[in-house]
């Protein structure tokens, strides 16, 4: 049996390859996902222990916040402090920092480099070994700052900026005068992992200290290295001691698995995201395995029966079929690990554009990838085939001396109509899953509702034979009143067998409703976001930076000197916790203008607030307890505590934090002015026009911000929320892809067991050109069957996920245009994946074809 599975794959090689293809781009999707996951991990890995000393003497409680989050503090170290942790015996040196956030550089051109993605980190330059006594940066060219005027380069970043050694880079403070320029002496990297796309800015001490500390002789953290023989936590109890109050010393391995623990969890949800792609990409490939053995199966009806009446039993010639699975699969998977690599430096290189830069030598084919990619390869096609291949057992040996095909001489019709009540009943058992989850049953409703759409995609993608019927009646109704008996004769094609119809489809159909979906979802968002600008934005202007950070008050200023502006209120974004160990809870700081441009949807107290009275949401005072006139303390690093008292609870709004407090309590705790967005009003008779005109170029000098009126804004986020929707689409495409390779295989296999038919068309009269477009019309229907399956089981899908979203997305917005491009699409794929077995159709040799048993 081994022997004669093997010649029949090997006499079957067009059908092998075609059968193949699903699963090779599943798992090559797979398999680079794991790629460019590992490379994701180790580059960060090797940046984060490369440049990590042995310990670090720090503000206390900075770990809860990630870099710049509690805005700039000016706790800071002395120099004597530096030379009391160098003198200790523990230390065998201790190394000033001064690190910086909310620095920009600018292009040859004036042009903001990086920001939008990887974070830009300022500091000054000192030739601290890290943990393995390894040099935490590599100079790559020239040499490291020596003045005041001087700056090093990533190499990346000075080749997007356009610079060469010599060159004046131009610069973006975060506070006082904004623009600086210092001369590029080198360019340098991580030692051992590149810079993952983060811009290197590396200063001179007393540049640093000029532009980060207002040119105070201090430093925010201290690098110290163990003397000979001192463990990590030796040199931390030492350190200790001779640290002032609010600082605090921890081990490199802290701080290591505190920056592990950051990134982990971003690069966690890239991985996530693609690996949902990847297993759905899988799941549609299986889809296709199923259709391509059941085919298969069927028109090898005579061959199995003369095996069965040879003497072969029905467990061998199951056991032959899983075989034939089993090699498909290995083959499949190969080739499917070769292209995932290359995949992942695709993938790789599309990330690197939006600023994310993962290590080439990282992107390696690891064990782990290899045998997860071989094993889901394998385990999806062998249990893709195990229902065929178990029909293929229970051929009787009578068949061959009847000379049956296909499916064994029955139609099924019983079968189908217990398989569409089974289908009806799990339809009902999702319908009440969401509802269960929309009329509040425990836990989040998109879950109940998440779990209610896997039911109705798997159960119509088993019932599409059913289910999808009006939809071929219809096209054979279109296409016969359009073209005629080629048009007919397509309609009744797809007719003659709905199961392998609608298997077909099913794949086409899955990747269709998860675009619906999400096409609903985004439409949605976009349209809350109008009616939340529509209904927040009472401000003429509004004022942010183009890449996240926070700018100089300097650019407030030159704003407000603009003729026409008569209100400008000012508003800085700054990490707090209320108690220890807690999450950071974003803070606003918010001027006294506030309230002569935004009113509050006020639940108790007042809105004008001022002392140490701040502002809370009704989430916030529900969580804590709070209540008007309740104390309570937000906590900042270095120790720093800022008491406060509740003066209003206001329901949630998207133009404050949960928290706010007037802006000048800030400095209390040591936080330095800047600016977050800035919100402007007119004089009463301003020309609004040339009051944007001006405002433009105030932001055109500035670099940094950009100035919006409320259609603006609106357009502005809605342009974010439709570049991810991009991107999905674009993943899920490799799924319409994998279903167009379906239609392609079964029309092929369809060709191959309709040669006589073919033949006898051809016979009596039908030109080559009428059986194309014959084949060509099947395909649609086909295409068309399985879009607008999808389309209805993802707009359902997507409209309850709305509802069930309904306090974060509350407006329902249905992508009208987006669904009947989907459906145009649908017709496009049908026609291209009918020109191969079209065309081979067209060539047979009619007298060849007719002698065909």
């Amino acid at each position: 049996m081994l022997k004669l599975t093997l010649r029949n794959l090997l006499a079957r090689k067009v059908r092998l390859v075609m059968s193949t293809l699903a699963i090779v781009l599943g798992v090559a999707f797979l398999a680079g996902v794991l790629v460019f996951s590992h490379g994701l991990s180790t580059t960060f890995d090797t940046i984060i222990k490369g440049s990590t000393p042995d310990a670090q003497a720090r503000a206390a409680g900075s770990e809860a916040f990630s870099a710049g989050e509690a805005g700039v503090s000016d706790a800071t170290l002395t120099p004597d402090t530096v030379a009391a942790l160098a003198a200790l015996p523990e230390v065998a040196r201790a190394d000033g920092s001064v690190d910086g956030f909310g620095m920009s550089l600018l292009d040859a051109e004036g042009a903001l480099v990086g920001g939008s993605g990887a974070p830009t980190l300022a500091f000054n330059y000192a030739d601290t070994p890290n943990m393995t006594g390894d040099p935490m940066l590599v100079l790559e060219d020239g040499r490291w700052p020596a003045a005041e005027d001087e700056i090093v380069l990533d190499s990346g970043s000075a080749e997007r900026a356009g610079y060469r050694l010599g060159d004046q880079v131009s610069l973006l403070a975060p506070y006082g005068d904004p623009e600086q320029t210092a001369t590029l002496v080198g360019t340098a990297e991580f030692n051992g992992g590149g810079t993952a796309g983060a811009t290197l800015l590396i200063f001179d001490t007393t540049a640093a200290q000029r532009i980060f500390l207002g040119g105070a002789n201090a430093f925010t953290t201290v690098a110290l290295t163990a003397a000979g023989g001192v463990s990590q936590q030796r040199l931390v109890d030492a350190a200790q001691q001779v640290l002032p109050d609010g600082f605090e010393a921890v081990t490199g391995d802290t701080i290591v698995d505190e920056s592990q623990s950051a990134v982990g969890e971003f690069l966690g949800v890239i991985s996530t995201f693609l690996l949902v792609f990847a297993l759905i990409a899988v799941i549609v490939g299986g889809f296709i395995i199923v259709n391509t053995f059941t085919i298969l199966i069927a028109q090898r009806t005579r061959e199995l029966a003369l095996l069965r009446a040879l003497g072969a039993s029905r467990q061998q010639v199951t056991r032959s079929v899983l075989l034939e699975a089993v090699v498909m699969a290995l083959v499949a998977a190969t080739i499917g690990i070769g292209l995932g690599w290359a995949l992942a430096r695709g993938l790789a290189a599309l990330f690197r554009a939006f600023g994310l830069d993962i290590a080439g030598n990282a992107l390696t084919l690891t064990p782990a990838a290899i045998l997860v990619s071989y094993g889901v390869g394998l385990v999806v096609t062998v249990v893709a085939a195990y229902l065929p291949s178990r029909r293929a057992g229970k051929v009787a040996p009578v068949a061959a001396m009847r000379g049956e095909t296909g499916h064994g001489g029955h139609d099924g019709r019983g079968s189908l109509r217990r398989r569409a009540r089974i289908g009806a009943v799990v339809l009902l058992l999702g319908v009440v899953l969401a509802a269960a989850g929309l009329l509040g049953a425990p836990g989040p409703a998109a879950v109940w509702v998440g779990a209610a759409a896997l039911l109705w995609v798997l159960t119509v993608a088993a019932i599409s034979s059913v289910a999808g019927r009006p939809v071929l009646v219809a096209c054979r109704e279109l296409f016969a009143r359009l073209f005629g008996t080629p048009g007919r004769l397509a309609g009744e094609n797809a007719l003659r067998d709905p199961r392998r119809t609608g298997a077909t489809a099913s794949a086409l159909m899955i990747g269709l409703a998860l675009v619906s979906i999400i096409g609903v979802l985004a439409a949605s968002l976009n349209s809350t976001v109008d009616d939340i600008v529509e209904k927040e934005f009472t401000a003429d202007f509004l004022v942010q930076s183009t890449n996240f950070q926070p700018f100089s008050t300097s650019i407030g200023d030159q704003l407000a000197d603009v003729d026409g502006v008569a209100t400008v209120n000012r508003q800085q974004l700054v990490g707090a916790t209320v108690d220890a160990g807690e999450e950071v809870t974003y803070v606003t700081g918010d001027d006294q203008s506030f309230s002569d441009i935004y009113t509050l949807d006020l639940a108790a107290g007042s809105q004008r607030v001022d002392g140490h009275q701040a502002l809370v949401t009704t989430d916030a005072a529900t969580e804590h307890g709070w209540r008007v006139g309740d104390a309570f303390a937000l906590h900042f690093p270095g120790g720093k505590t800022l008491d406060l008292t509740v003066g209003g609870i206001f329901e949630p709004t998207e133009v404050m934090a949960s928290i706010s407090v007037p802006l000048d309590l800030l400095a209390e705790v040591g936080i330095t002015r800047q600016d977050t967005s800035i919100s402007l009003m007119l004089a009463p008779g301003a020309d609004t026009a040339a009051v944007h005109r001006a405002l433009d170029q105030v932001a055109e000098s500035a670099k940094i911000i950009a100035v919006y009126d409320k259609a603006g804004f609106a357009d502005e986020i809605r342009g974010q929320v439709n570049q991810l929707l991009y991107m999905i689409y674009g993943l899920l495409a490799l799924a319409i892809v994998i279903a167009v390779i379906g239609i392609v295989n079964t029309l092929g296999l369809s060709v191959i067991e309709r040669t006589r038919e073919i033949g006898l068309l051809r016979a009596i009269g039908m030109s080559r050109a009428r059986l194309r477009r014959m084949i060509t019309l099947e395909s649609v229907a086909i295409a068309v069957l399985g879009a607008v399956m999808g389309m209805v089981v993802g707009v359902v899908t997507g409209v309850l996920l709305r509802q069930a979203l309904r306090e974060e997305v509350t407006s329902l917005g249905l992508p009208i245009g987006q669904l009947a491009a989907f459906l145009v699409v649908a017709v496009v794929v049908g026609v291209l994946a009918a020109v191969v077995p079209a065309i081979r159709a067209s060539r047979l040799n009619v007298l060849q074809a007719i002698s065909t048993e």
